[in-house]
C-alpha cells in the first residue's frame, strides 16, 4: 500500500512539473516574440528615417546647388553693371531657450513603460555676416538636421527686409551649439531669435544679454507658437535671464498634474490638465518676467540696449 502511494505521488509530481514546464513555455516565448517584434519595428522605423534623411539631404543639396548658381549669376551681373552693393559685415550672439526630450524605460519583462520627460536648456546661437554671394550657412554642434537651416533662411530673408539691405553681396553664417541634440520639433522655435541677432549684426546694435526670446518666424516677420514654455522659462531663469519674450499666440498654456498609483508591478497614471495665463503662471512659479510679442518689430522694442 505504501509503495502504491509513493508511486502515485511520484506520478502526480511528474505530471505537475510537466504541466508547469509546458505552461511556462508560452509566457517565455511570448515575451521573446514581443521583444523581437519591437526590435524589428524599431529597425523598420530606423531604416525609414535613414531613407528620409538621405532624400532630404539630396533635395537640399540640389536646392543649394541651384541657389548657388543663381546667386553667382546675380553677383556677376551686378558686378558687371556696377550696381553690386557693398558686402555687409557684422556679428552677434545670444542664448536661446530650448527643450530636450529624454526617454526612460521603467520596469522589466512584460511590465515596463516608457517615460518621456522634457527638460529646458539654453543653446548658444551666433551669426556672422561677411562679404560673399548671398549664401546662408548653418553649423550645428551636435548635428541637428535641416530644421535650423529652414529657420535660418527665413531669418535671413526677414532681417534683410526689415533693415532694407541686400543679401546679394554677403554670406550669413549661423552657429548653433548645444550640450545635447535638440529635437526637430523644437528647432524652428529659435527662428525669432535668429532673426533678432541677424538684425543686430546688420545694424550694429547691442543686444541685452538679460533678454531672450522663443518663437518661430515666418516670411512676414510674425512670431509663431511654440511648446515647452515652462521648461524654457526655467532654463532662461537658471541662465540669469531677466526677461523672456514669448509669442502672443501662447498667452494660455495647459499645465498637467500627473498622479501615479502602484498595484504590484503595475503603475496606473492619471493626468489632470488646467489652462492658465502664461505670463502670470511663469512669473509666479518660475520667477522670470514675461512679455508677449506678435512680430519681430515687437521683439526689437525689448532686446536692444540703446543709449539714452
Amino acid at each position: 500500500m505504501g509503495n502504491r502511494v509513493i508511486v502515485l505521488l511520484l506520478i502526480a509530481s511528474m505530471a505537475l512539473n510537466g504541466y508547469l514546464w509546458v505552461s511556462a513555455q508560452p509566457v517565455e516565448y511570448s515575451e521573446v516574440r514581443q521583444m523581437k517584434e519591437e526590435i524589428e519595428s524599431l529597425q523598420q522605423i530606423n531604416d525609414a528615417l535613414r531613407t528620409q534623411i538621405r532624400d532630404n539631404d539630396q533635395s537640399l543639396q540640389s536646392c543649394t546647388a541651384q541657389l548657388d548658381f543663381y546667386r553667382e549669376r546675380i553677383y556677376q551681373l551686378e558686378s558687371d553693371s556696377g550696381t553690386c552693393p557693398t558686402g555687409i559685415q557684422g556679428a552677434a550672439t545670444l542664448q536661446a531657450p530650448a527643450v530636450i526630450q529624454q526617454i526612460e524605460v521603467v520596469g522589466e519583462g512584460p511590465f515596463y513603460r516608457r517615460v518621456v520627460t522634457e527638460e529646458g536648456t539654453m543653446i548658444d546661437v551666433s551669426v556672422e555676416i561677411i562679404p560673399g554671394k548671398g549664401r546662408v550657412l548653418v553649423q550645428t554642434e551636435p548635428l541637428m538636421g535641416v530644421v535650423f537651416q529652414d529657420a535660418a533662411n527665413t531669418a535671413a530673408f526677414v532681417s534683410h527686409d526689415i533693415t532694407n539691405t541686400s543679401p546679394a553681396s554677403s554670406d550669413t553664417i549661423f552657429s548653433i551649439k548645444a550640450d545635447q541634440e535638440i529635437p526637430g520639433v523644437d528647432g524652428p522655435s529659435a527662428g525669432a531669435l535668429m532673426t533678432l541677432i541677424m538684425i543686430a549684426a546688420i545694424e550694429g546694435e547691442t543686444l541685452d544679454p538679460e533678454v531672450t526670446v522663443t518663437g518661430t518666424i515666418d516670411d512676414d516677420g510674425n512670431i509663431g507658437s511654440i511648446g515647452g514654455l515652462v521648461e524654457k522659462a526655467q532654463a532662461a531663469k537658471d541662465a540669469g535671464k531677466k526677461l523672456l519674450l514669448v509669442p502672443e499666440v501662447n498667452q494660455m498654456i495647459s499645465i498637467d498634474d500627473t498622479s501615479e498609483q502602484r498595484i504590484g508591478d503595475i503603475v496606473i497614471s492619471s493626468e489632470n490638465s488646467e489652462t492658465v495665463d502664461t505670463e502670470s503662471y511663469i512669473e509666479e512659479e518660475v520667477g522670470i518676467d514675461v512679455e508677449y510679442v506678435g512680430t519681430i518689430e515687437d521683439v526689437l522694442d525689448y532686446a536692444f540696449i540703446r543709449e539714452g
